[in-house]
C-alpha cells in the first residue's frame, strides 16, 4: 500500500507540474496578447493625435483664407479704381478723381489689407514663374531689364501670404 501512495503522489506532482506549465503559458499567451493590445493602442492614439493636430491646422487655414472667394469677386472692382487713378493722374487729361473718391478707395484699401489682403509688388522685379503669369515678353529697353518684369498688366494679390491672384506681368527679352 506504500507503494500504491507514492505512485498516486509521483502523480499528482507530474499532474500539478503539467498544471503549473499550462498556467504558466497561459500566461505567457496572456502577456503577448497584452503586449500587443498596447501597441496597438499606442498606435491608435498617436493616430488620433495627428488627426486632432491636421484637423486644427486645416480649419485656422480655412479661417484664414474663408474670404477668399469674396475678395476674388471685389478684385476686379479694385483694379478698375486703379485704372480711374491712374488716368486722373496722368497730365495729359482732364479727367478728376474726386477727393471723396479718393477717400473711398483708400478706405477699401485699408479695410481688405486689414484683412489679409496684400498687392504683390512686382514691376522692376526679377521674372518668376512661380508668381508670376507672363502674357508676353518685349525687347529690354536697357541690358538690365532683361529676364524683369517691364509692365505689370493686372496686379497679383496675397491673402495672408497666400497668393490668391497671380500677376500678369510683361517681362523684357
Amino acid at each position: 500500500m506504500a507503494k500504491a501512495k507514492k505512485s498516486t503522489k509521483k502523480t499528482s506532482e507530474t499532474q500539478e507540474d503539467i498544471a503549473v506549465q499550462d498556467a504558466s503559458a497561459e500566461i505567457e499567451q496572456l502577456q503577448i496578447e497584452l503586449g500587443e493590445a498596447k501597441d496597438k493602442y499606442l498606435r491608435l492614439f498617436a493616430e488620433f493625435e495627428n488627426f486632432k493636430k491636421r484637423n486644427t491646422k486645416e480649419r485656422l487655414e480655412l479661417i484664414k483664407t474663408a474670404a477668399q472667394d469674396t475678395l476674388n469677386a471685389i478684385l476686379p472692382v479694385l483694379d478698375d479704381f486703379d485704372r480711374a487713378k491712374k488716368s486722373a493722374e496722368d497730365e495729359n487729361t482732364e479727367e478728376v478723381f474726386p477727393e471723396g473718391v479718393e477717400l473711398v478707395y483708400q478706405k477699401i484699401y485699408s479695410v481688405l489689407k486689414g484683412r489679409g489682403l496684400q498687392a504683390m509688388e512686382t514691376t522692376g522685379e526679377t521674372f518668376d514663374p512661380e508668381v508670376h503669369e507672363a502674357i508676353t515678353e518685349i525687347p529690354a529697353p536697357t541690358q538690365e531689364m532683361k529676364g524683369k518684369i517691364i509692365d505689370t498688366v493686372e496686379k497679383g494679390y496675397y491673402l495672408n501670404d497666400k497668393i490668391i491672384r497671380f500677376p500678369k506681368v510683361v517681362v523684357g527679352k
